[in-house]
């Protein structure tokens, strides 16, 4: 059964909550880690995840906002926000990647040997762990609501755990064999990796601030629902669009012209209903029409 509004609202607000707390302790604990082992993989993961507490910190004040109701002076609510949150984490992922590319190029001018490599072995566990168990509460989370601002969260925490894995094996191989080398060049395939997540999500969020429309599957479902009405002879027209957590969607509707107002408006509240129903927390716009007549030019 799909989670109410309510219930989807307080799923969003429990994830940018658990996920400011997760970056935050992280955040703490990787610069302890890179002050002992000096590490440049470590200051890596560290200006990641300093670059994670600042975009869940955006996530959640976005999240807040984009939750408020709608009011006179934003009719539509403030759904917008969850994307413009988006391509801010974007902008800030970048700007992480590129501060590690200028520090990963510098150390392998100049390598340095890393110190207590076992400590840093240990905080990279802890950080894949808690990671792993965020990125699993997330994906709940986006799966009941399709959030964008937490869709976005979790595609850089992915980041994270390639970047943990890239931290571990440069730890071993500069820590356990002198491979100095290794340590700055997997900092910038980091760099890299970092830097094509934050592409990612700028696209995806410019395109809702585009107003895209929904995926071609559920046009073809929502033109199924209305054309299994006998009563509709056809439909036109059909925009969609995706708003934070309530999708819109209208359409015009071909009735026969002999109906009466009475009886188009109750064929149209029966569609209406349906679609809803389809789509839970949608608004749904129709326009009647008398049946095309072949004679004149199609409705555009």
């Amino acid at each position: 059964m799909n989670p109410t509004l309510a219930a989807k609202q307080h799923l969003m607000r429990r994830a940018t909550q658990a996920s400011l707390a997760v970056a935050t302790g992280l955040l703490v604990t990787k610069l302890a880690a890179w002050h002992l082992t000096d590490s440049v993989a470590m200051l890596a993961s560290a200006a990641d995840s300093t670059l994670d507490a600042l975009a869940s910190a955006v996530a959640m004040l976005a999240v807040h906002w984009s939750l408020q109701p709608a009011d006179e002076e934003h009719r539509f609510g403030h759904g917008k926000l969850e994307p413009l949150a988006g391509l801010l984490q974007a902008v800030l992922v970048l700007a992480s990647a590129v501060g590690l590319l200028v520090s990963a190029f510098q150390r392998l001018l100049a390598p340095r040997p890393v110190e207590q490599g076992a400590l840093g072995l240990a905080v990279m566990a802890v950080a894949t762990v808690a990671t792993l168990l965020l990125m699993r509460f997330q994906k709940k989370v986006i799966l009941a609501t399709d959030s964008t601002a937490i869709s976005a969260d979790s595609l850089h925490y992915g980041t994270d755990l390639a970047m943990n894995g890239a931290v571990a094996i440069a730890l071993v191989g500069a820590w356990g064999f002198g491979w100095l080398w290794l340590d700055p060049l997997l900092g910038l395939a980091t760099a890299v990796l970092i830097g094509r997540s934050a592409t990612q999500i700028a696209w995806s969020s410019i395109q809702l601030l585009m107003d895209r429309e929904l995926s071609n599957d559920d046009r073809q479902r929502i033109i199924a629902i209305v054309k299994s009405h006998s009563e509709v002879l056809g439909m036109h027209d059909l925009r969609t669009r995706r708003i934070g957590l309530h999708s819109h969607i209208q359409f015009h509707l071909e009735l026969d012209g002999e109906s009466t107002l009475r009886e188009a408006h109750a064929i149209g509240q029966a569609v209406e209903d349906e679609v809803r129903a389809a789509f839970a927390d949608s608004e749904v716009l129709v326009h009647f029409d008398p049946q095309h007549d072949p004679d004149e030019p199609p409705a555009q």
